[in-house]
């Protein structure tokens, strides 16, 4: 058994010196569609017709064995009276956008972490709602579900990652708070890989020293954890510990380390100039998102996945950093033309953007073609002004004519919201509210 360090400094018992909550959806995709068409409360639901796989399940389909993940086909095997749904994701952005407006009532502090997660900073708080932490926290749980029917498990913690760690031991529908006092006694029931930063490998180099539990790795002295894990590693023991080191953020992320786009299409195809399309509308997507957040990128790589789930990707590193897809093209071009078999079927393309920095860090490079750039950027611009007003892609490149070309199948059904329009709506453009489906 390697050798593990011992004599660690002792926790200081308090209560909540600070007081931070992690709430997080109980299998919000499916939990949405549950709201909207109440038929299907109780039912074993899941979301992802359009992909074979499954995004997510209900807890009803959850309890059959039914997990994200899983092809359609075989969860249908397992249960023949599976309800099968197209993935909404506008209106699952909806809920989202409600589920942290009503947060933001009980704190100015909250960290939007995902559509169906977020954190949110009480303290200081009490006084303001007078209420105790823990209170504020269970009525931020029930505002969620008595205004949107949703339910959300939360966790109450000194820090974001021991929040986190607790919303996640009573799903569906679970409070946990964790006082300072009840650390130690939470961090032993708890397994390494249920910590918010621990991956596969971290959690078997530590089992390899012997460590089974949060408490075990806390236990340890705050060098031995960042010998073995670097600055993130130290990070986490004092999270772990009740010691804030990652603060609420309020702001919208505008920083990424790179930007993908993957879609999967609803048939597999063997059409060179559709595959070829679809790739460049995923290019087209990540660009766009580049240029709202002011950023450019100067590495691009795509993949291509068969039928088969096999896939062949290979990336490039550009001469000069861009958001234009006009630039990205000749380099996807290449790369397309190196992975593409004629003889194959696939049903899936992706694009990655690496290499990314801020459009105002730009420093020109002594051979570069200025104007050309300039073009391609107000190219962009314009596109973007013109998308905004119409809708997303409503100008696009020219190979999107090439996108109807597909062989059509049950997984071209589209979400109920798209399909029923209310006065004024297409395709694109649709009032930013929900429709609520009730059978009478």
């Amino acid at each position: 058994m390697p050798c593990i360090e011992t004599s660690p400094p002792k926790l200081d018992l308090h209560g909540f010196p600070r007081a931070i909550v992690h709430f997080d959806g109980d299998a919000f995709f499916t939990s949405v569609e549950q709201a909207l068409h109440p038929e299907l409360k109780g039912r074993a639901v899941v979301t992802g017709k359009e992909r074979g796989i499954i995004a997510c399940a209900s807890y009803e389909a959850k309890a059959l064995g039914i997990r994200r993940g899983v092809a359609l086909w075989e969860a249908r095997k397992r249960c023949p009276g599976l309800v099968v749904l197209p993935s909404d994701y506008e209106t699952y952005s909806l809920f989202s956008q409600r589920m942290f407006a009503i947060a933001r009532r009980f704190s100015p502090t909250v960290e939007e972490h995902s559509i169906d997660e977020g954190f949110a900073d009480l303290t200081g708080l009490r006084r303001v709602h007078r209420a105790s932490y823990e209170e504020i926290a269970r009525r931020l749980q029930a505002a969620i579900r008595e205004e949107l029917d949703l339910t959300v498990s939360m966790g109450l913690g000194l820090s974001k990652s021991l929040a986190k760690l607790a919303s996640k031991f009573r799903k569906p529908r679970g409070f946990t708070a964790v006082a300072e006092r009840h650390i130690p006694l939470f961090l032993q029931h708890r397994a390494l890989a249920d910590v918010w930063g621990f991956g596969p490998h971290s959690v078997a180099l530590l089992q390899h020293f012997g460590l089974r539990t949060p408490w075990d790795y806390v236990r340890q002295p705050e060098a031995w954890a960042e010998r073995r894990l670097g600055k993130v590693g130290r990070e986490i023991w004092n999270e772990l510990r009740g010691n804030a080191i990652y603060r609420v953020s309020p702001e919208a992320k505008a920083v990424y380390a790179t930007v993908s786009k993957v879609k999967t299409f609803p048939a597999s195809s063997s059409d060179r100039e559709f595959i070829y399309a679809k790739l460049l509308r995923n290019a087209e997507s990540a660009c766009i998102k580049l240029r709202r957040h002011g950023l450019r990128a100067r590495y691009v790589g795509a993949a291509l996945r068969r039928q088969d789930y096999g896939e062949r990707s290979m990336g490039a590193r550009l001469s000069v950093a861009t958001a234009s897809v006009h630039a990205l093209r000749p380099a996807l071009h290449t790369i397309f033309e190196a992975l593409y078999e004629s003889d194959a079927a696939y049903r899936a393309t992706g694009v990655w953007l690496g290499e990314i920095e801020l459009d105002s860090w730009r420093q020109g490079d002594l051979f570069e073609d200025r104007p050309h750039i300039e073009k391609l950027e107000n190219i962009g611009r314009a596109m973007d002004a013109v998308n905004r007003r119409y809708g997303k892609h409503h100008v696009a490149l020219g190979t999107a004519l090439f996108l109807p070309r597909h062989r059509h199948t049950e997984r071209d059904e589209v979400p109920e919201r798209k399909r029923i329009r209310l006065p004024g709506e297409n395709d694109r453009r649709r009032l930013a509210f929900p429709l609520l489906a009730i059978r009478v």
